[in-house]
């Protein structure tokens, strides 16, 4: 009865024991049988170097890692990298396709967000392909670009305090406050046992490792308790020194460690190439100060060594492409070298070459290849180039090149990059836009912005149009002008300006011309060569002749690629310099290289461009059996119509999103784009057909040139601050996850 008595006048006492303390108690208990946990069990990973391999220990079992990696920036359209705006739920979704494709790793250049190691955690904890990361370090570019001196306190301090505190935010201990240009927030998860290694560094210009070691001659030596050098030049000691500290905070204070390397690329790589032609040249360097010099300084991380208290162990990580620097193209032993496929291959050549040189494990932490309409560099044996590939020739090609790393004998590789990245711009056509403006639209022209696996296609619903031949988006609101015979029709999105012309008359045999006039001031009256006259001057001028011979022209006056290069003195000038209206039209270029001199031969090779401006005939339309991503243009007989998208820098518009173009090119005596606020583009169609007049005409038996005006119209577009797109996967993607599979 007492015991009874007890039990009723406590039982409330003794239910908030249970669902306080014992319940939590039974929960975590229970939670260790469920998949999730169990999951998590088999995804935790220890990760060592052993002699040439990498490798991972599940259950005190250490197997060799074969690195299958993508590398992922942090931004997405509409921002730059440092607005830190991809959010977990996008980095989850993202994280589920990579898992999907077969990789097994991803790497990031500095610390991203938290949201990236939310969504990480989750998904290592929830899905049975788990990915492991590669972890970057940044240094800061315009304080290495400043001060040229790796020993620097204003480099080297915040280098330090950026190592440590990118290894505390990966143990979820780490609180930043916000920062321009950098990620911050409370980092509170955990996901150090999903780290594979860390990479530390960027990219190094030959400039700042020159004057690291001509300023620091006495820093040539470093011993730690985890890293030490021998036989190392000043910059390679600061290289050991920043390890060890990355190594020493991690041990010291997490009591665990990781492989460490660092970014190294083929500009400053421990190999010699005798044929590169801009080979650094110290005395020049000095007078100049431009970074784009390649080979002549090293950094030979073979000269860095790890302690017995580093188990972990070091590695190499390179940065290789097969287009670059020049003697990618040009040395001897590379491009007479013949791959187990029975084809020239001096990426696989370079490769072999730098394996040979390393003790440790080689991963080639980016390479790639991207699939814009622009191209940027070329490689003139193999054609693997900076850009003018299609989505399955990317996939095609950067398969051969994972191929070549493995059977190489490096340790994996990691594809750069995950995303399209819109805010990236390259050199040969840098000069042509707004660079605050960048992320709000997809420069197809600049190859920077193409290297990714996962592409965004304009437009929130989609394309305003794709070139198919199916003609049912041309909706009436879109219709400029109609001649009871002719119909054209235009529309926009982010990417592209689009046209569609459509000719009851049919449209074989036939040559078209549409003149744009986007900015007043210049422009051309006529297109003297084909006999067309325009009711206002124009500035460009799309010609629709076949499948195989159209392309968009530009009028002499409004040719940025004349204008750039001519005043540099690396193409002549024209006799109608500056000269508006001369009735002739130009074709859009854009330029591979300057001229330069092979050090070997002494020969001479010429400056060169391509004409970017031709058009390509092909299918749009990813859903397509016959889908072509570099298609410009699609002629369908069947019903009459053609349809034309245009990258909207091919038409010098310099940001599409605030109605900007390129101006009076000549209104300053150097090269200036001179940007303009464009009331919209003036068109007129022309077409250009051939007949035979019969036995009447006093030309019986031979063909006459009709030209008819077929229309004219005013096309303006609305500006945009949040630009609309949609996620889609390259055919690259499907490629490289076939690659993926057999390894």
């Amino acid at each position: 009865m007492l015991l009874n008595k007890v039990v009723r006048n406590n039982r409330g006492k003794l239910l908030g024991i249970f669902v306080f303390i014992i319940m939590p108690v039974f929960v975590v208990l229970s939670s260790l049988s469920t998949p999730a946990c169990a999951l998590y069990r088999n995804n935790f990973a220890e990760f060592r170097t052993s002699g040439d391999r990498f490798q991972i220990q599940r259950d005190g079992v250490w197997q060799d890692f074969l690195i299958k990696g993508i590398n992922m920036g942090m931004a997405k359209p509409g921002a730059f990298p440092g607005d830190a705006a991809i959010t977990k739920e996008e980095y989850l979704r993202w994280f589920r396709l990579i898992a999907d494709m077969n990789a097994n790793s991803i790497r990031v250049f500095t610390l991203h967000p938290p949201a990236f190691y939310e969504a990480l955690y989750i998904h290592n904890t929830t899905s049975d392909r788990p990915l492991y990361l590669f972890q970057g370090v940044w240094i800061n570019e315009n304080a290495v670009n400043r001060y040229l001196n790796a020993f620097a306190p204003a480099i080297m301090d915040e280098f330090i305090g950026e190592i440590k505190r990118v290894i505390d935010a990966l143990h979820g201990n780490l609180t930043l406050s916000p920062r321009p240009g950098h990620a911050h927030g409370v980092f509170n998860r955990d996901v150090s046992p999903f780290v594979a290694g860390y990479i530390l560094g960027i990219e190094l210009h030959i400039g700042f490792v020159f004057e690291t070691n001509r300023r620091n001659p006495g820093s040539r030596y470093f011993e730690g308790e985890f890293i030490y050098t021998k036989g190392a030049s000043p910059m390679e000691a600061w290289l050991a020194r920043m390890a060890n500290i990355a190594i020493s905070h991690k041990q010291s204070r997490y009591n665990t460690q990781r492989p460490v390397s660092w970014i190294n690329w083929v500009t400053t790589d421990p190999l010699t190439h005798t044929n590169e032609p801009f080979r650094f040249n110290a005395r020049q360097w000095r007078h100049t100060r431009l970074s784009n010099f390649e080979d002549g300084v090293s950094i030979n991380t073979e000269n860095i060594r790890a302690t017995e208290n580093f188990w972990a162990g070091l590695f190499a990580s390179y940065h290789v492409y097969p287009y670059y620097p020049k003697f990618m193209s040009f040395q001897p032993e590379y491009i007479s070298f013949v791959d187990h496929r029975g084809e020239i291959n001096p990426f696989k050549a370079y490769l072999l070459a730098l394996k040979a040189h390393h003790s440790v494990p080689l991963v080639i932490a980016e390479f790639g290849l991207p699939s814009s309409r622009g191209m940027s560099q070329e490689n003139k044996v193999t054609g693997l180039n900076q850009g003018f590939l299609t989505e399955e020739q990317q996939g095609k090609y950067v398969s051969r090149m994972f191929e070549d790393i493995v059977s190489a004998g490096g340790a994996g590789g990691i594809i750069f990059v995950w995303q399209d990245e819109w805010f990236k711009t390259v050199w040969n056509t840098r000069a042509y836009d707004l660079p605050h403006r960048r992320p709000l639209w997809p420069n197809f022209q600049a190859s920077e912005q193409s290297f990714g696996l996962l592409t965004f296609d304009p437009g929130a619903d989609g394309p305003a149009a794709q070139v198919d031949g199916d003609i049912s988006e041309w909706s009436e609101d879109r219709l400029l002008s109609d001649t009871g015979e002719t119909r054209l029709y235009a529309a926009s999105d982010e990417k592209f300006f689009y046209l569609m012309i459509q000719d009851r008359r049919g449209i074989e045999g036939r040559k078209y011309v549409i003149g744009i006039d986007s900015v007043e001031g210049h422009g051309n009256l006529s297109f003297r060569d084909l006999g067309v006259e325009f009711e206002r001057a124009m500035n460009f001028a799309i010609v629709i002749d076949g499948r195989y011979n159209s392309a968009v022209l530009v009028d002499p006056y409004y040719d940025v690629f004349y204008r750039q290069y001519s005043l540099l003195g690396m193409i002549p000038r024209d006799g109608d310099d500056g000269v508006k209206n001369t009735g002739r039209f130009n074709p859009i270029r854009l330029l591979l290289h300057g001229g330069f001199t092979l050090p070997l031969t002494r020969e001479v090779i010429p400056l060169k461009y391509y004409e970017t401006g031709r058009l390509r005939h092909g299918n749009s339309n990813p859903a397509s059996d016959d889908f072509d991503s570099l298609a410009d243009f699609f002629m369908n007989t069947g019903n009459n119509s053609i349809e034309i998208r245009i990258p909207w820098q091919l038409l010098n518009v310099a940001d599409p999103s605030s109605l900007t173009v390129i101006g009076d090119l000549f209104a300053r005596n150097y090269f200036y784009i001179n940007p303009t606020r464009t009331a919209g583009f003036s068109l007129e169609l022309h077409s250009i057909d051939y007949e035979n007049p019969g036995w009447r005409g006093c030309w019986w038996g031979r063909r006459l040139r009709v030209v008819r005006k077929l229309g004219a119209g005013k096309y303006v577009w609305e500006r945009w601050e949040n630009p609309g797109y949609r996620e889609r996967l390259k055919r690259s993607y499907y490629i490289i996850k076939e690659t993926f599979g057999r390894f």
